[in-house]
């Protein structure tokens, strides 16, 4: 049988770059005693949120204090905030390109480079978080990111997750499909190319500049997370119609992304911390929003006076057919994508009943 190790090596030969799964835990260094000394290896990371914004800011500092942690200082990571070292999205190519070794974001704002990305973050009525990471660690999923990322020497890990999102903040009730068309709203990913085919002007505003844009009414609605991270940026100061679920984003995978030079230059013990301590967030991360978007959404509510509103059935049925349109006409120019997509659906589909068995009918009893 191969051993863990040689699982490893195997894996990282076959991709040109050092990754997969090197189950069972982290290799710890040794102890000091043991080794000669080692200067430390600097490392960057840069992001796509304000420093600490609560969800994934917060997931991409724990993950550089983790690395730090775990490797017993043989690596430091800097965290650099959206801005400080380059724009929001322009993450992928600083770590593409080495100019950072490590970036926290989304895949979805690779979808100019890469269509396929969009499927790593979430699609329009897609997979719920449960779901999604059994695809990606139990179905294929991860192999067919590493393969779309190879070429840009990346390597790709799930480093968090938001949880199911919010559809998002709306001036004015939406009450008929009318009452969509002519907005601007902020909203990206794939379900922005859903909105634009009922009328609405999606427009991918970076994180830091969502609220001034909602106050200047440069936008007349804002979607951005789940209760937590909307109102640590202040939106319920500006609108108090508040819409969901997320039909957009039923999931919030963050990506952790490494320079693949930078991740095969570590000795073997080292790459696993830098893959398990992005492991690790992805279930810290999703357990913390579960818990946070309960308590923000009381209070949003109790003190804030938002109203939490629910599309009209004929206004998510539209955006439901609208949005398998959409997957189907924007996977079939790009053959990757539509590989990704394929294995996406195929996955979404066999874990169905068992979703609907598990979770949602046990919710429905107990309510």
């Amino acid at each position: 049988m191969t051993n863990k190790k040689e699982q490893f090596l195997t894996r990282r030969q076959a991709l040109s770059f050092a990754g997969g799964v090197a189950a069972g835990g982290v290799v710890l260094a040794a102890p000091a005693l043991a080794q000669e000394a080692a200067p430390t290896i600097e490392w960057r990371m840069v992001t796509s949120w304000p420093k600490n914004l609560p969800g994934p800011g917060m997931s991409a500092q724990r993950i550089c204090d983790r690395i730090n942690l775990m490797s017993n200082g043989r690596i430091r990571v800097r965290l650099h905030a959206a801005g400080e070292l380059v724009p929001s999205f322009e993450v992928f190519d600083a770590v593409s390109s080495n100019t950072a070794q490590m970036g926290h974001s989304a895949s979805m704002y690779w979808v100019g480079k890469m269509p396929g990305s969009a499927f790593f973050t979430t699609v329009p009525f897609g997979m719920l978080p449960h779901e999604h990471t059994a695809w990606i660690d139990q179905m294929g999923g991860q192999d067919l990111w590493d393969e779309l990322y190879l070429p840009f020497g990346v390597k790709p890990f799930m480093g968090g997750n938001t949880g199911p999102t919010m559809a998002g903040w709306y001036r004015d009730p939406i009450e008929t499909l009318d009452d969509l068309k002519g907005k601007k709203v902020r909203m990206s990913g794939l379900g922005g190319e859903v909105m634009r085919r009922l009328g609405v002007t999606p427009v991918n505003i970076p994180v830091a500049e969502i609220f001034t844009s909602l106050q200047t009414r440069v936008v007349d609605g804002v979607e951005f997370l789940g209760p937590w991270s909307d109102s640590a940026l202040g939106f319920q100061k500006l609108v108090k119609n508040y819409y969901g679920p997320g039909f957009n984003k039923p999931n919030g995978t963050g990506e952790a992304i490494v320079n693949a030079v930078a991740l095969a230059g570590l000795p073997v013990e080292l790459q696993s911390v830098v893959e398990e301590a992005c492991r690790v967030e992805a279930d810290v991360a999703l357990a913390e929003a579960n818990a946070q978007n309960a308590l923000a959404l009381d209070v949003l509510q109790s003190e804030h006076n938002v109203t939490v509103r629910e599309f009209p059935e004929e206004v998510l049925q539209t955006l439901k057919a609208t949005s398998e349109e959409v997957l189907d006409v924007y996977t079939q120019k790009d053959k990757p994508a539509r590989k990704i997509f394929e294995s996406y659906r195929e996955a979404q589909q066999a874990l169905a009943n068992w979703s609907s068995l598990s979770l949602g009918k046990n919710i429905a009893a107990r309510s």
